[in-house]
Order: structure tokens, then C-alpha cells, then sequence
């Protein structure tokens, strides 16, 4: 099954995601389909290093889009997809004289699809394993749904009672003055009395929805930016925000009779005019907060060629959807959305400034307005990453006779003019989004606090499970933070420091922290990702314990580990042998980079791999990957010895690629 087609099976939440990937028209959905089976075929990531490799598939790519024209052309209901094919290569034609450009643009589409596969895929090992969200998340949206469940009874009930006994008393011959003022003051006092009764339910709903909900949710999406597997859908936000601003819609409309009976009939010492006032204030400014919090920004920041989201490059597009939690059609394609960017620097957008919110964008109808094409400029280049900036986005509500100023803003994004400065860019978006709660502290690094391990190690485990689906162990945490912090009882109140994180090197090394990690993260991502997921990659681990655990093992037993020497990142593995005598000597190879793993898998090179030992006859010396499975098994499903119909170069000479060391 192709990984388009696993896509397609997802649940809503997750096809959702896929459905707004391809929302825009840099690499069409339709393209996607139809040529799903080629498209995975390829090398996209080497093509977008490789310029003839680039040129090759760029052409491939144009001969199967003629081929789908044709096959459209014979079918009597396609025209539209034949016209669609038609433009969809002419769009392409401007990839002409930079072919690796439209590589990388395919490139990261498929890395987005795996991600939102392995998102899918991780939230299916916890419902299965039964594992639970945290009981108090689930006790205040229980809190929610009762407080709302109560405050729209109360108000139907006031809404059905009161309202008849008020308006009643305008049909009852009544036998006296005295008798009539007696009746509707004791209908009106508790009808005033049911209403502050309601609105105070209401405070307290709000508090805890706005306050406590949706604190939360922005948070949880704050640290989804940076890998954090948490939920980040609105739905229940919608439903409570879209259900509370109805019953205070509805209370507007109750005091508005109010006013009706007033300019019928009123008395000396009537409550009505000195009790309503405050009351409808009341309605006001709950529905004024209530509005205005419900503007947020549902997909923050992000550009189809970029590391990470909040990483935007000047002159390249990216997109960024905005959302209203009050769901009501009658606004549709009514409200405008404007963007703006804080006038810190000389950095601007351009595009599509002004989008409807309209509920064509989202799967579920909400109120959506999706900008998919703007353009980040600046007249300088900009070289200080950790300068940061927030998009600010603003509308006008206008309804039912309330009108509101509304306005959001994205979390912090850093902008680049080079892509040599992505790195350090994705290092300035960790830091923040781990330790900064308040997105509108763009003076952050002015003052950058330190990060205590805790806070650290969970963004790093982040990281892991973004590139490789697999967060890191206790194990691994801890021979990291013996590295930084040496051993230590408890690390909990340990510290690192920005500085430390992003500018200082590494001892005895020309790299800091985050470059020797990142590098790693890199290597995971683009060829370990399989191993690391399924745990064959112990990854992390002293040389001084990787003596001490192999020399406890059978003879061949071996282990896989990040090389700390190497910036780009590089794993190696050693293992341990046996001499005549028992005695155990464990042995390893210089890590294999990058460079090495464009050429041949590491599954093949643990393989393939020989040393040479007595008369020169070549022997591979690992059997056993730590602590028992027989390498075979552990790695036999990963192996890709290709026939002579796979690789044409094998039909002139049977050739195998293999690591030779000298014992």
C-alpha cells in the first residue's frame, strides 16, 4: 500500500491535516493521486541535492503528466482533470532552469505525509495500549461540558417561564391597579433574579473557558510547534464557545423584550429601568471577551521548503490559517480578514492580504480563513536569528447588533534571508516555544532563561519523535546529561543555559550543543528513521558503559551509537570478541556520516560489513545485536539487495558494496 493511499484511510482529524497540506497550489493534490505509485518511487531528497538526478525526474515528471492527459482524454467524464493536467505542467515549466527546487518542494510534501502518518499511527498505539489523557484534563472538560449542559437549561427555562408570565400580564383583566403593579413586580423581580443568576453561571464558564481551556490548548499547540505529540484540535473549543455565545445571544434578546414592556406599561419604582442596565452590560461584555477569544490562529506559520514551523524565509511562500470558535453561517464570507506584521526591522508581507473567513476551508465547516500564499521581504539581510516577529491578523464582527474589533496574533517566527541559517533559526524557535508561555514577548532573547533538564530533555525526546517516531528513553536522557552536567544524584534542578545550548562549543570540539545534536537529528530523519523507531539504535551511550555492557555478552554481540565527534552527525557500532584465552576485547569502526549513508543503507553495511583477519580473508564479525537478536533477524527486513532488473549497473558486473576494516 502506497503512502498516498494510507494517507486516504485516516481518520478525520488526521485527513483533515493532509486535505489542508495540499490546500495550496505549489505541488497540486491532484498530481499527488494520479501519480502516487512513481512519485514514491523516487529519490526526491538526493534529487534535491543532485542537480542532474534533479533535471532527470523533472523530465519524468512532465512525461507522466502527458501520460495522464492522454489517459483522461479517452474517458468521457474528465475533461476537467485533462484541463486541470494541461495547467498543472505549465505551471511547472518555471522549474525549468532550477529542477532541485521542485525536488525539494516534492521532498517535503512526503516528509509532511510521513509526519502526519506517524502522528496517526502514535495516536493509535495509545488508544490501544488504553493509555488515557491526564485525569485532570479530563475532569475540567467534563467541568465544561456540565457548566454549559446547565447554563443552557437555565437559560431555555428562563427563556420559556419568564418570558410567558411577563407578557401574559398584557392579556389578564386585572381586578385593580394595586393588584396588577403586585403580579408583574413579583413576575419581573424573578425574571431579573433568573437572569444574574445566569449570568453569573456564565462568569464562571467563561473563566474556565477562556482562562483554563483555552490557555491550554494554545499552549499544547505551542509545544506541537516543536514536536510535542499533543492534541491541537478546536473541536470542542468550537462546540463551547459557539454554544455559550448563543444563550448570551439569546439573554441580549431577552432583555431587549424587557425594553418592549417597559414602552408598554410602566409604574413608579418599576425595577426594569434601574436593574436592566447593569444586567445588559453584563451581556455585552461577557460576549465582547467571549468574541474576542474566540479569534486564534489554528496553523501557525510555516513554508512548504522550511525546517520547521515559525521558520520563515524572506521571498519564499508560506501559509498560515486563522480561525473563529463561533460557528455561525450567517457570516460566512462576510467577515474580512486583514495581515499585518510588527514594524520591528524592515520586514514586511506581501500576497493575499485580505481573505473571508468562510466555511469552505475546513472539513467541518468552522469559520476558516486560510492564507496560503504570502510572502515574507526585507530590504536587508537578515542575519540575527533570534529576532522575533509576529504576524498579526485582524477583523471586524458585526452581528446581531454587537459590534466588535477582533484581532490575533501567530506565535513568534523567525525570518531568514539564507537557508545556511536554518539551523540556527530552529534553535531559536525550541528555546522559546519550551520556556516562553507568553507569545507576545518578542524581547525574549534579551533576556533568555535558562532551561532546567527536565524542560530540556522532554523538547529533545521532542525532536526524536518528530524525526525517528520514537521519543528518547530514561537511559539515553541520562548519559546526556552526564555529558552536560557530569553524574550527579538527581538532575532535576540542573540548568542549561541558552548560551550553552547555542553559542558555546562543545569541550574539545569546534561545534556547540545544538549543532551536534541537530546534525544527529538530520541523520535520523533522512536514513535512520526506520531503526531508530524500532529501537535497533541504542543511540546514546558512553564509551566507558558500551565497554561494560558488550563484555558481558556472547561473542559477535554489538551495538549502534551516535558518534559525539562528529558535527554533521555520525553513528557508529562496535562490538565485542573473544580471544583464545576468554579474554573479551570490544572493537569499533570510524562512524559512518551522511556522505556514507547516500551510498549504501546501514542495514546493508551491518550486512555486508568484514574485517580482515589472519591471511587476509575478510569475516563479518557482528552476530548478535545488544543484547541478543540475531542481526539477521533484527535487520534482515531492512535489507535491499537489488536484481539486475533493479539496478541496471548489475547487468554488466555483479557488484557488491562492502565496508572492509583491518583487524
Amino acid at each position: 500500500m502506497t503512502q498516498w493511499e494510507r494517507l486516504q484511510q485516516l481518520d478525520t482529524v488526521y485527513s483533515q491535516r493532509a486535505f489542508d497540506l495540499y490546500n495550496g497550489d505549489e505541488f497540486p493534490m491532484d498530481v499527488r493521486h494520479y501519480l502516487a505509485h512513481w512519485i514514491e518511487g523516487q529519490d526526491w531528497e538526493r534529487a534535491s541535492r543532485d542537480s542532474s538526478q534533479a533535471a532527470f525526474l523533472f523530465q519524468v515528471l512532465l512525461e507522466n503528466l502527458d501520460n495522464q492527459f492522454s489517459r483522461f482524454a479517452q474517458e468521457r467524464d474528465s475533461f476537467l482533470l485533462q484541463r486541470n493536467f494541461r495547467r498543472y505542467k505549465q505551471n511547472f515549466q518555471k522549474y525549468q532552469e532550477e529542477p532541485y527546487t521542485l525536488a525539494t518542494i516534492i521532498n517535503w510534501f512526503l516528509v509532511k505525509e510521513k509526519g502526519i502518518l506517524n502522528d496517526a499511527e502514535l495516536a493509535q498505539q495509545v488508544q490501544t495500549l488504553q493509555v488515557q489523557p491526564a485525569a485532570m484534563e479530563l475532569e475540567s472538560q467534563r467541568q465544561v461540558e456540565k457548566r454549559l449542559k446547565d447554563l443552557k437549561t437555565k437559560v431555555e427555562v428562563s427563556r420559556t417561564l419568564n418570558t410567558l408570565s411577563l407578557f401574559s400580564l398584557y392579556t389578564v383583566v386585572l381586578h385593580s391597579r394595586r393588584e396588577e403593579k403586585a403580579i408583574r413586580r413579583a413576575s419581573e423581580d424573578n425574571f431579573l433574579s433568573d437572569i444574574s443568576a445566569i449570568l453569573n453561571a456564565a462568569d464562571v464558564l467563561c473563566s474556565a473557558l477562556i482562562d483554563e481551556e483555552l490557555v491550554e490548548w494554545k499552549r499544547r499547540q505551542q509545544k506541537s510547534c516543536i514536536g510535542a505529540p499533543d492534541d491541537t484540535s478546536l473541536e470542542h473549543l468550537e462546540k463551547w464557545f459557539t454554544q455559550i455565545i448563543e444563550c448570551m445571544f439569546q439573554l441580549q434578546m431577552f432583555l431587549q423584550k424587557l425594553d418592549e414592556l417597559v414602552g408598554k406599561m410602566t409604574y413608579e419604582n418599576d425595577p426594569i429601568p434601574v436593574q436592566k442596565p447593569p444586567l445588559q452590560s453584563r451581556v455585552d461584555t461577557l460576549l465582547t471577551h467571549l468574541i474576542k477569544s474566540s479569534f486564534v490562529v489554528e496553523n501557525q506559520p510555516s513554508m512548504p521548503q522550511g525546517r520547521g514551523l515559525l521558520v520563515l524565509r524572506t521571498n519564499v511562500q508560506f501559509s498560515v490559517k486563522v480561525r473563529l470558535l463561533y460557528k455561525v453561517p450567517e457570516l460566512n464570507h462576510v467577515m474580512k480578514v486583514t495581515v499585518s506584521v510588527n514594524k520591528f526591522r524592515k520586514f514586511n508581507v506581501l500576497g493575499t492580504l485580505s481573505k473571508a473567513l468562510n466555511m469552505a476551508e475546513s472539513m467541518n465547516g468552522g469559520m476558516v480563513a486560510d492564507f496560503r500564499h504570502l510572502v515574507s521581504t526585507s530590504s536587508l539581510s537578515l542575519s540575527v536569528t533570534e529576532e522575533l516577529h509576529r504576524i498579526t491578523f485582524q477583523t471586524q464582527f458585526d452581528y446581531q447588533g454587537l459590534s466588535v474589533p477582533l484581532e490575533t496574533s501567530s506565535l513568534p517566527v523567525v525570518v531568514i534571508s539564507n537557508s545556511s541559517q536554518q539551523q540556527s533559526a530552529w534553535a531559536s524557535v525550541l528555546w522559546f516555544n519550551m520556556l516562553c508561555p507568553d507569545p507576545e514577548n518578542v524581547k525574549f532573547f534579551e533576556t533568555s532563561p535558562a532551561a532546567t533538564w527536565p524542560q530540556f530533555g522532554e523538547m529533545l525526546s521532542w525532536q526524536f519523535l518528530s524525526c525517528g517516531k520514537r521519543c528518547l528513553h530514561n537511559d539515553q536522557l541520562e548519559t546526556l546529561a552526564i555529558k552536560l552536567f557530569g553524574k550527579q544524584q538527581s538532575y532535576d534542578n540542573c540548568k542549561i543555559s541558552w548560551t550553552k545550548f547555542s553559542k558555546e562549543n562543545l569541550p574539545d570540539t569546534n561545534f556547540t550543543l545544538w549543532v551536534w545534536l541537530d546534525g544527529i537529528l538530520n541523520l535520523v530523519k533522512l536514513y535512520l528513521s526506520d531503526l531508530w523507531s524500532d529501537g535497533s539504535i541504542m543511540g546514546f551511550v558512553s564509551k566507558g558503559k558500551e565497554r561494560l555492557l558488550l563484555k558481558k555478552k556472547q561473542n559477535g554481540t554489538f551495538l549502534l551509537r551516535f558518534s559525539e565527534s562528529i558535527k554533521d552527525g555520525g553513528i557508529t557500532f562496535s562490538w565485542v570478541q573473544y580471544a583464545n584465552d576468554g579474554t573479551p576485547s570490544v572493537h569499533t569502526v570510524k562512524p559512518f556520516t551522511s556522505t556514507d549513508l547516500k551510498q549504501i543503507a546501514l542495514p546493508d553495511i551491518l550486512c555486508n560489513f568484514r574485517i580482515m583477519v589472519a591471511e587476509n580473508i575478510p569475516v563479518n564479525p557482528l552476530c548478535y545485536l545488544y543484547p541478543n537478536t540475531p542481526k539477521d533477524q533484527a535487520f534482515g527486513k531492512y535489507y535491499s539487495e537489488k536484481t539486475e532488473e533493479e539496478n541496471p549497473y548489475l547487468k554488466y558486473l555483479k557488484t557488491k558494496l562492502v565496508f572492509v576494516s583491518k583487524e
